[in-house]
This record gives C-alpha cells, sequence and structure tokens, in this order.
C-alpha cells in the first residue's frame, strides 16, 4: 500500500497513519495524551540539540535513516554530558511511499530509542507531492538532563581542550561513511562492511559519573574526526597532535577508502566519539570506554599542546601574516608532520 497525500491532511486520513504507524510503535505515557504539545518535568538545566537526516539509500548495513534520526540526536545531547530523555520527531513524507518502508523504518526507531532509554513525545507528519522530496525526511530534536559535572570547567564544551589533554577515539574511523557511500553506488569491491551507527549516552554517563574531569566531548560525524579536531582545536586554540600509527582503521575500511582517493580521517561516524582528557584521567577512561561493547576498540590517538607562538607557519616555514586559532597536526609513519586542514565541500554527500 501505497501513502496518499490525504494522510497529511490532518483529517481522518492522517489519524490513521498516525495511529497505526507511529503511536502503535512508538507509545508511551507522554505521547499517548496527543496533546499539541509535550508536557515535561524537568529537574536540572537542560541540553538540547536538533538535527534532520536526508540519507540515501534509506538502509544500508548496520542501520537506516530511522536508527540514525535517533542515534544522531540522542549523541550530540550526551556530548554535553547530559542525560538524554525525550526526542520529538517530524516526518516529512514523499506521496507514493511504501507504508511498509515506513512502518520498517518506525519500528527500527523504535528498537533504537528502547536501546538509548529515551521516548518520543511529540512530533509532526507532513505528505509533499511526488517528487517534493525524496521519500522520507525526518527531522528529531532531544532533550536531556545535564549530569552536574565535577570538573572545575564545566560541562563537557569545544573549548575546555586543554594544554597536556590526551585525545582518546573510541573506535574505528570511516565505518558509516564508507558503508553509505558503498551502498549507494553499489561498490562491489568495499565488502564486510557496516556502519558504526549507535547510541553512545551510556558510556557517556559513566565517563561522566566515574571520570568526571571530562574536558571535551565531541562525535565526529561529517567530515570525520580530523574536520570535528579543528573545530575543537578552533575553539580551544590548541594544537592538536595525532599519531599516524595510532590511528584505527579497519582493514576492509582503509582498502575501499584508498582505491576511492579518500582518506579516513575525513569519513563520518555515527557511533564514535572523541574524548578529551587530562593525562592523568586517561587509563581510568580507556578503561570505561574498552568496558562498553560500543567502545572496546577505544584508544589514544593523540595530545594537546599550545599553539606555536610565532606567526610562522612552521610546516611551510612562510610567514601567515594572521594568528592561527587552532592547528592539527598529524605525525606520519614516517616521522614526518602534515597538517590537517578542516574538510572543504563534501566527498560524500547524504551521508546522515
Amino acid at each position: 500500500m501505497k501513502l496518499l497525500l490525504d494522510a497529511g491532511s490532518g483529517g481522518r486520513a492522517s489519524m490513521r497513519l498516525i495511529n497505526d504507524i507511529f503511536v502503535k510503535h512508538f507509545d508511551n505515557d507522554i505521547l499517548a495524551k496527543m496533546d499539541d504539545a509535550a508536557l515535561l518535568h524537568m529537574s536540572s538545566p537542560i541540553a538540547m540539540s536538533t538535527d534532520s537526516y536526508t540519507v540515501s539509500p534509506l538502509f544500508f548495513p548496520g542501520g537506516d535513516i530511522g536508527t540514525l534520526a535517533v542515534h544522531g540526536t540522542v549523541n550530540d545531547v550526551a556530548m554535553l554530558g547530559a542525560r538524554p530523555k525525550y526526542l520529538s520527531c517530524a516526518f516529512i513524507l514523499e506521496e507514493g511511499l511504501e507504508l511498509e518502508v515506513l512502518e520498517k523504518i518506525v519500528i527500527s526507531m523504535s528498537s533504537a530509542l528502547s536501546e538509548a532509554g529515551v521516548k518520543i513525545v511529540t512530533g509532526d507528519t507532513k505528505v509533499v507531492p511526488k517528487g517534493a522530496c525524496d521519500q522520507i525526511f525526518i527531522n528529531t530534536t532531544g532533550i536531556g538532563e545535564i549530569i552536574p559535572p565535577t570538573c572545575s570547567l564545566g560541562s563537557p564544551s569545544g573549548h575546555n581542550a586543554k594544554e597536556g589533554d590526551v585525545i582518546l577515539l573510541s573506535g574505528s574511523m570511516g565505518d558509516h561513511g564508507l558503508t553509505v557511500m558503498a551502498a549507494r553506488d553499489n561498490l562491489s569491491f568495499v565488502s564486510d562492511i557496516a556502519s558504526d551507527s549507535a547510541s553512545l549516552n551510556h558510556m557517556i554517563e559513566r565517563l561522566m559519573l566515574e571520570v568526571g574531569d571530562i574536558h571535551v566531548l565531541r562525535d565526529p560525524t561529517r567530515g570525520g574526526v580530523a574536520t570535528t579536531l579543528n573545530e575543537i582545536a578552533e575553539q580551544s586554540c590548541v594544537r592538536c597532535t595525532l599519531f599516524e600509527d595510532r590511528l584505527p582503521v579497519k582493514e576492509n575500511v582503509r582498502a575501499g577508502a584508498s582505491l576511492l582517493g579518500l582518506d579516513p580521517l575525513y569519513l563520518a561516524n555515527e557511533g564514535k566519539l572523541l574524548c578529551i582528557v587530562p593525562k592523568d584521567k586517561m587509563q581510568q577512561a580507556l578503561e570505561i570506554m574498552r568496558a562498553d561493547e560500543k567502545g572496546k576498540d577505544a584508544v589514544c590517538i593523540g595530545e594537546v599542546s599550545a599553539l606555536p607562538s610565532s606567526k610562522t607557519d612552521n610546516q611551510s616555514g612562510n610567514n601567515t601574516g594572521h594568528e592561527k586559532t587552532g592547528q592539527v597536526v598529524l605525525v606520519t609513519l614516517m616521522g614526518g608532520k602534515r597538517l590537517l586542514n578542516m574538510l572543504e565541500g563534501a566527498p560524500l554527500p547524504r551521508i546522515c
């Protein structure tokens, strides 16, 4: 059965769609009230994030647009040192979409919600004429309660990286970006890979409660690890130095990326986190991450230091004419140094 424009009219057809698919699988005590807004009770400062998902194809090894919409927003809220509790969810659906496809996506979202321990408490559905969108777009907004920080710097933030900190990564790079590209273009030479899409809030809560002194938490999604670290380096005005021999990349991802002329450092991840902590907290943080299945391959990939005081670009010896606000440097296997700039453009369109 295909979706008709009537399902977006706000009338009986809309109610059938909402009740037969959305409420059926997302049901909870708050959503069941079916009011125009959700009444929420929060006892502490909150973190809030919103994101829209337009991935193509809708289904890929390791996930689909629905799990991505849950995982991505849950993780964004959690990266501020928060305990995600509630999501809103808005669907923009193309006329003619198979209802079986829609329900399959909603069922996978329900499973992802249960695993993360969050609820969808309000939402919206629009049906647009055929051709006005590509099958299905999803927006999710998340709200979570801030876990009281024990760090003197407050909650984790991209502004908190300090000289002497270390950079931890919870696992291998590039799995999601290469998986979606391979699924979209039917790349037969890219095999046995799956997206790492996952909610990381439970791991983050342990880090916050047991390590405490967490300076930065970020999920390296679009633009990958290199771009995310450039953002942090600029926010904190520091140099982040990475060591190539420590970077975790699965062999099939490395091989596939090499054939396509892509660098895993710039490929998207949807179930990994960067954690920046003081060096004396490194071992404790790694033990907590490795105790979680989603962080079992966690490693220290680099360190944070002060920026060079000179206006001279240390990689080229040329005068740049302005102070750098942040810098990411890779120490290569040969011992040389390479400046990692922020990603320019999009080598992999619509990966989330």
